[in-house]
């Protein structure tokens, strides 16, 4: 599949901890305000854009459940996790004079409006910015599924996955610095390799229906600016 510049709509994936900052729980605002200025750029593109964030700066429900706690119970908290950093955001994107709306795929009712695919593609293309909060709405699903999911759903044109490291690696950077960064890659090359781009139901996904995945740092000041701009930046498959 060929690679289309610039792109018309895309699902950012963020990660909770990239909203945690230095701290190793909660959410940092003023961390939280600079990311939500890196999104205001792309959107002054006129560029459509859905987020999806994590949880796990809060509530991380795979690592509760292997201590002992019921794993659907845990799967849904996770998910109201991901519902606080979606208001987070919202509010850290309304600051900048962004319209925003969050959809949860669990009711609740008083912080987000219910998912429905057509109601948030037309917020879309009234070029309101859409969080995703809520998961899938079932438990054993990653957020990175539920990313994929509604990538798929709103026919956006790539995943972007925005996390701590800038791009994918044969290792852990963090943790081997002679790790080797891939630019480019094929959904089979990702398989054979047995990198961990994302949890593999969210990586089919993504190769069955031709949805290429980027990957890039965050914390970069411009790396989301750059590669929407066709910088050399991040890594790609696709």
């Amino acid at each position: 599949m060929s690679l289309k510049l610039p792109f018309k709509r895309i699902l950012l994936k963020l990660s909770g901890e990239v909203l945690a900052g230095n701290r190793k729980y909660g959410i940092d605002p003023h961390l939280t305000n600079q990311i939500a200025n890196k999104i205001k750029v792309i959107h002054s593109k006129n560029i459509e854009i859905g987020i999806v964030i994590g949880g796990g700066n809060i509530f991380r429900g795979i690592s509760v459940s292997a201590k002992g706690m019921d794993r659907v119970a845990a799967d849904y908290l996770g998910m109201m996790a991901t519902v606080m950093n979606a208001v987070a955001l919202q509010s850290a994107l309304e600051k900048t004079d962004c319209v925003t709306r969050v959809m949860s795929a669990l009711s609740i009712t008083q912080l987000a409006e219910p998912y429905i695919r057509r109601r948030a593609e037309r917020h879309l293309e009234k070029k309101r910015i859409v969080i995703f909060g809520g998961g899938t709405g079932n438990p054993y699903f990653t957020t990175d599924t539920a990313a994929v999911l509604r990538g798929i759903e709103i026919n956006a044109d790539i995943i972007i996955k925005a996390t701590k490291v800038d791009g994918i690696y044969s290792d852990d950077p963090l943790i081997n610095n002679k790790a080797k960064k891939y630019k480019k890659l094929s959904f089979d090359e990702v398989i054979k390799k047995q990198l961990k781009v994302m949890d593999m139901t969210a990586f089919t996904l993504c190769k069955e229906n031709n949805l290429p995945i980027a990957v890039l740092n965050i914390k970069d000041e411009k790396s989301l600016l750059n590669f929407i701009n066709k910088q050399n930046v991040g890594s790609i498959v696709l």
